[in-house]
């Protein structure tokens, strides 16, 4: 488990530091989809399969293709990503939060509580969620109205 982990968690830091770091917008991307797996499969390192499961649905199946969708709709995408003149002042914003982050991860107390851990599982979250006391409709009105935002900003989109 413990190489398992250091593989995932090596595979995650370079596919992030691969997205800001391509010039191509499209092909990070991509990378951002390797990165949102790499998540998902710490997430299933942790036993919470929930949160892996939404972190594959929501972010690589809905937020990742609306990202390739909007490139793809770009006009402008051959040029790639033009020089930034902040990178100075992004890089000294970037080591200071490091640097907090840092020094709160030592400083930190880190010991665990004897309280018993909670037992939802997928199966009762989803019970929950779409039982007879749930949220079904909510969810089902939800998914109609995105499906009409879609067929919305495909239309608005398209070449006359």
């Amino acid at each position: 488990m413990e190489i398992a982990f250091w593989i995932i968690a090596i595979t995650c830091i370079a596919s992030a530091l691969l997205v800001v770091g391509v010039k191509n917008i499209f092909h990070s991307s991509l990378w951002l989809i390797l990165c949102f797996l790499s998540v998902a499969g710490v997430f299933l390192l942790l036993s919470a399969d929930f949160l892996a499961a939404v972190q594959i649905l929501i972010y690589i199946g809905a937020i990742s293709v609306l990202i390739i969708l909007a490139i793809m709709l770009t006009r402008e995408v051959q040029r790639g990503n033009l020089t930034n003149k902040l990178k100075i002042p992004a890089l000294a914003v970037v080591t200071a939060l490091g640097g907090i982050m840092t020094y709160m991860l030592i400083s930190s107390n880190w010991t665990s509580s004897d309280a018993p851990a909670p037992s939802t599982t997928t199966a009762g979250l989803a019970e929950m969620l779409f039982g007879s006391d749930g949220f079904g409709l909510g969810v089902l009105i939800t998914g109609v109205i995105l499906l009409v935002a879609i067929i919305g900003a495909i239309v608005l989109v398209r070449d006359k």
